[in-house]
């Protein structure tokens, strides 16, 4: 395991310089969501993507590679094969597709709950956080402050809106341990909680928790809040679904272990199909790895797929 860390940390840390991204994949596939959205670019409010939404489909195809590799005497050559990876790996259209239409839906709210900010586009960094998640702290350190403070600095923005819990927890509990920040970190979700929407999905739904949403940075009761508001009814149970009960998909762990990560979100869905056969996920990461590892038992879907602003 130890081997493979340090072997994933290195195709990490080549993909960022590569480009710009933690996998290695095609940086227009970031903001091809954008096109004809007519979002300014830059401004002192800027939505913060992260690429996290749009890298899934490629996640989605690398894991099974990742499977094959790590552990083999490939280990050694992972750097040199992720480059490889990257140009015979392609994400499937339709998950490109449907990442894409998340996005927009997210982008479409913010703008009728009256929200006005712009987007970097091909300038925006990924946060880092995977390398932070690897253990890779000086590294993230570095890489932080040379691409994601600097390329805010450059442009003036002083509020940024995040849309995924991946990102949000180090814009709000990793990054301000070593700097000092000069701008305002808010989450989406926070901004859509008391507008009005409505259901674009009828029945009852599961809410799979995000670890760091419902524990981490107080999300629990908002994206609840948002399901409520549009009149979707949404299953709890306290051992499946309590803030403090409720388990991890895995995700997480799907470049570390993944047939680890393939276990655990079998038994979360599992579980959370005893309450619904429909799930509704807050995170790409875990949006990701149950769709991945769902084999029919149920129907994941994104909170953005499931409710609208009016």
């Amino acid at each position: 395991m130890e081997s493979w860390v340090r072997a994933l940390i290195d195709i990490v840390r080549r993909s960022l310089e590569t480009n710009s991204l933690p996998i290695p994949m095609d940086k227009s596939n970031c903001t091809e969501w954008a096109r004809e959205l007519n979002i300014p670019r830059g401004g002192d409010t800027i939505i913060y993507t992260s690429c996290m939404y749009q890298m899934a489909p490629m996640i989605n195809q690398l894991v099974p590679w990742i499977e094959k590799v790590r552990g083999t005497p490939l280990t050694s050559l992972a750097g040199f094969l992720s480059r490889f990876a990257g140009l015979v790996i392609k994400p499937n259209r339709a998950d490109i597709d449907r990442a894409n239409n998340i996005m927009r839906s997210i982008v479409k709210a913010l703008q009728r709950a009256g929200v006005s900010f712009g987007y970097l586009y091909e300038d925006e960094p990924y946060s880092g956080a995977l390398l932070y998640e690897l253990g890779a702290v000086d590294q993230f350190r570095e890489y932080f402050e040379e691409r994601v403070l600097k390329t805010f600095e450059k442009y003036g923005v002083r509020r940024v809106i995040t849309i995924d819990p991946h990102t949000h927890y180090v814009l709000t509990n990793v990054a301000p341990k070593y700097f000092k920040l000069g701008f305002e970190v808010i989450n989406y979700l926070d901004l859509l909680r008391n507008i009005r929407v409505k259901p674009k999905f009828s029945g009852e739904v599961v809410i799979h928790d995000s670890c760091l949403y419902a524990r981490y940075l107080g999300k629990y009761d908002v994206y609840r809040a948002i399901l409520d508001n549009a009149g979707v009814r949404h299953v709890e149970d306290p051992l499946i679904t309590g803030k403090d009960t409720s388990t991890c998909c895995g995700g997480p762990l799907e470049s570390l272990s993944p047939g680890l990560s393939r276990d655990i979100a079998k038994i979360r869905i599992q579980n959370l199909a005893r309450l619904s056969r429909t799930v509704v996920t807050v995170c790409p990461i875990c949006l990701a790895n149950l769709s991945r590892n769902a084999e029919g038992a149920v129907q994941v879907l994104d909170i953005n797929e499931v409710v609208e602003a009016e």
